[in-house]
């Protein structure tokens, strides 16, 4: 075999493990550029060094050792990726402010398509959503890294303790003792639990198109009917969150009005139903790109409304166009890339 197809052999099969890979490091480091950034160094150390690779695993083992390094490595300098309601508590309407802080404080959207590999077993393809939803993903983050590791090798992916301890260079007594300790702080953060929605149902199905119909019609009345009593709303990069029909709907006729008249466009992030949000633009010629919102259903209604508003950077990675036009159609000549 010629250096040429050895080396394209050797791609595809690095290939075949990327986005299962991903779906790791997005776990581990809550932000969807530095998961594909981790995995592109993944495969880079892998090929490199894949001479002294001994098949004394298998080829996937060994490139979870690999990201499993890298991910470890980066979490070395510190930062934990946060969503608002970790850092403080509600703020009444009446006092709201947008605070901005550091990219690097929040916890990331991520498209499903990029994280999320085809899974026959409906059990499997369950718990693979449930643990890339915001919530758990924060929860991830209270964690330790290497307890992060241990608990999403053994919890999500089902590795055998062995298996782990052999990735970690540690004991099985060891990996046991994490995963317990992970599972008492997991506990204490007791991420919200969310409907099932894969594929959505009927009702689901409904309570969306009543979310779009209330939300590009700016009836509040219409919209708090479909939100739960302690319904949350947050903004990336601002820190402020509210809580409760009041705050949200305070807010929304008051600074937040400015989205009056806006359109929605259905995508799925974090294994959930999420939508683009356009707002009018300012020339009165169609719309622009003005957050990513990323929606929970708990108990047949809205439970989470999560607005992402750094809007260069998720439109272009959910490959979501990059303009509407008047009648709310997207432009195809400027579309977003993915």
């Amino acid at each position: 075999m010629s250096d040429l197809a050895t080396t394209q052999d050797l791609d595809s099969r690095l290939e075949q493990h990327r986005k299962e890979l991903t779906g790791y490091c997005y776990r581990m480091l809550g932000s969807s550029f530095e998961a594909e950034d981790a995995v592109q160094d993944t495969m880079v150390r892998a090929w490199r060094s894949f001479d002294k690779f001994e098949g004394r695993s298998s080829l996937r083992s060994w490139l979870y050792r690999i990201a499993t390094n890298v991910c470890l490595d980066m979490l070395n300098a510190g930062n934990r990726r946060a969503r608002p309601m970790d850092l403080s508590g509600p703020t009444p309407v009446a006092q709201a402010q947008l605070n901005a802080r550091p990219e690097i404080t929040w916890l990331e959207p991520v498209p499903d398509g990029r994280v999320l590999p085809s899974v026959v077993d409906p059990a499997e393809t369950a718990v693979e959503r449930e643990t890339i939803r915001l919530a758990f993903v924060a929860a991830l983050q209270h964690l330790p890294p290497k307890q992060r590791a241990v608990l999403i090798l053994r919890e999500v992916l089902a590795w055998k303790a062995s298996e782990v301890a052999e990735l970690l260079g540690t004991t099985v007594a060891s990996v046991n003792s994490a995963l317990q300790r992970a599972r008492a702080t997991l506990a204490e953060q007791q991420p919200a639990s969310s409907d099932a929605a894969d594929p959505l149902d009927e009702e689901q199905q409904d309570l969306l198109n009543r979310y779009v119909a209330a939300f590009e019609g700016y009836d509040m009345k219409a919209l708090t009917a479909l939100l739960r009593e302690d319904a949350t709303m947050s903004m990336p990069p601002y820190d402020l969150w509210l809580q409760g029909h009041g705050n949200i709907v305070g807010w929304m006729l008051g600074v937040g009005d400015v989205c009056r008249g806006s359109k929605l466009v259905p995508t799925v992030a974090n294994g959930v139903p999420a939508f683009a949000h356009y707002h009018p633009s300012a020339d009165g010629d169609g719309y622009e790109p003005w957050a990513l919102i990323v929606l929970e259903l708990s108990d047949g209604k809205v439970g989470g409304m999560d607005f992402f508003l750094d809007t260069k950077r998720w439109f272009p990675l959910f490959d979501l166009p990059a303009r509407l036009d008047r009648a709310g159609k997207p432009v195809a000549a400027e579309a977003g890339a993915s």
